[in-house]
C-alpha cells in the first residue's frame, strides 16, 4: 500500500448544501467533548480510519467528507490520540497518510479526494490495519462504505487476524445493500468490533459514535463505562457482544 498523502493535484470537492447544513450545529457536542478525551492507562491510541472513495458513494460524499474532517481536527487535538486515514477509489488505487495529530493536515487531504470508479478493496484495508499494528498497536479501525466487491472468505480471514491480535473494526455501513451488510457483520464480528447503520440524515449519530469510539482507543472500556453517555452505550453493547447496531 502506497504510504504517500492524498493527491495534492486532485481539485478541491464542492461543497453541498447539505453538507453545510451538516457543519458547526451538528458536529458540535463532538467538538467539544473531543477536547475532553483523557488518556486511559493504555497510554496514547492510534486509530485507522478508512473510507470507500468509490463512485457509488459520490451523492453523499460531500456530506461525509464535512463531517469526517471535522472529526479529524477535533479529534487531532487531544494529546492522546493519532489517526491514520486510508482510502481507495478507482483501479487499484489504496493510499495511506502519515500519522498524524495535526487535524487541519487530515483535513486537508480528505478534502482533496473525489470519488473514482473503481472496485471495493477491502481486504486490502484489513491487511493494511494488521500490517500497521505489527509495527505499533493500533487501537481500532474504522471503515465507511457501502459495497462490496470481493471473495468474502479472504476478507473473513483478514479480519480474523486483526480479531486474534485484538484489533476491533468498527463498520459503518452507508445504504442497505444485503450482501455488504453480510461481510460487514461478519467483519465486526470477527474483530469483536461493532456494525452501524451510516445514516446521512443523521450525523449527529455517526458523530456520537466516532466520538465513543475515540474514547475506546485512550481509556478502553472503563473509560466508556465511566462515561455513559447514549452512544457510550451502545458501543458497549457491541464490544459485549449485543446485538448489531441499526
Amino acid at each position: 500500500m502506497s504510504k504517500t498523502p492524498a493527491n495534492p493535484s486532485a481539485p478541491d470537492k464542492r461543497r453541498s448544501s447539505v453538507a453545510e447544513k451538516s457543519g458547526s450545529g451538528d458536529i458540535a457536542a463532538f467538538l467539544n467533548a473531543a477536547r475532553t478525551i483523557k488518556p486511559g492507562s493504555g497510554g496514547s491510541g492510534r486509530i485507522v480510519l478508512a473510507l470507500d472513495a468509490t463512485m457509488s458513494r459520490q451523492p453523499t460524499w460531500d456530506m461525509a467528507c464535512n463531517i469526517q474532517a471535522q472529526m479529524f481536527e477535533s479529534v487531532a487535538r487531544s494529546t492522546s490520540l493519532n489517526m491514520q486515514l486510508v482510502y481507495f477509489r478507482g483501479f487499484g488505487e489504496c493510499r495511506a497518510s502519515r500519522w498524524a495529530r495535526n487535524g487541519p493536515e487530515l483535513a486537508g487531504m480528505m478534502s482533496r479526494i473525489d470519488c473514482r470508479a473503481g472496485r471495493t478493496q477491502i481486504e486490502k484495508i484489513l491487511k493494511h490495519a494488521l500490517k500497521e499494528h505489527n509495527k505499533a498497536p493500533i487501537s481500532a479501525l474504522v471503515y465507511i462504505g457501502d459495497a462490496m466487491e470481493e471473495n468474502a472468505d479472504a476478507i473473513g480471514h483478514a479480519a480474523g487476524q486483526l480479531g486474534v491480535r485484538g484489533v476491533p473494526a468498527f463498520v459503518f455501513q452507508e445504504g442497505r445493500e444485503p450482501g455488504a451488510e453480510t461481510v460487514f457483520r461478519e467483519v465486526a464480528r470477527l474483530t469483536r468490533g461493532g456494525w452501524f447503520r451510516f445514516d446521512p440524515s443523521a450525523p449527529q449519530v455517526l458523530a456520537d459514535l466516532l466520538k465513543s469510539i475515540a474514547v475506546y482507543a485512550t481509556g478502553g472500556l472503563k473509560a466508556l463505562e465511566a462515561r455513559g453517555s447514549q452512544s457510550d452505550r451502545k458501543l458497549l453493547g457491541q464490544l459485549k457482544g449485543g446485538s448489531n447496531g441499526r
